[in-house]
């Protein structure tokens, strides 16, 4: 019983760092159909060799929603913001004894534990009105990364994509 119990766990805590977290909000009274160019303010992220790649994916979001890049005076500007974030989780079972692990003389305690290190990259994508420069919509993405740039270039992709799915926002009307 109890094995199943810690495997039910493991799988739970698994699933839950596959699927990257998506956000994205935006201001209700503007109406983005005013907008088809952009510009970029820029992209800072921890690592330069991302710099490009952060671009080229939201550059190709935008594209395929009907904007055009432009060098400058475009419409909206844009701007990308990346860090990354290391996080450790102890996960401890104790078994036996009154109180989970307390027994007649102390504590007697047993029992698998595990420690996990996870490293979550997160992406804010801010998109501005170039006269105003108010921001008019803001995106967040957060993912678990891994060893291999290869398969970060396909997460950071995949939420890029997540992230703009109902960009631009519907019209009023």
């Amino acid at each position: 019983m109890r094995k199943n119990w810690l495997l039910l766990l493991g799988i739970v805590v698994s699933v839950t760092c596959l699927f990257a977290k998506v956000v994205a909000d935006y201001d209700h009274a503007v109406s983005f159909g005013k907008y088809h160019s952009y510009s970029w303010i820029g992209v800072n992220v921890q690592e330069p060799l991302w710099n490009d790649r952060v671009t080229k994916a939201i550059d190709n979001q935008l594209t395929a929603k009907g904007w055009r890049k432009v060098d400058s005076g475009g419409d909206a500007s844009i701007s990308a913001v990346g860090a990354t974030h290391t996080e450790q989780t102890l996960d401890t079972f104790y078994s036996g004894g009154f109180g989970g692990g307390w027994g007649h003389r102390g504590w007697i305690g047993g029992g698998p534990g595990f420690a996990t290190t996870t490293v979550e990259g997160t992406l804010h994508v801010d998109i501005f009105d170039s006269q105003s420069k108010k921001v008019i919509w803001h995106g967040v993405c957060t993912d678990t990364l891994t060893g291999s740039p290869e398969k970060n270039e396909k997460k950071m992709e995949k939420s890029v994509a997540d992230v703009f799915k109902k960009f631009p926002p519907p019209e009023k009307g």
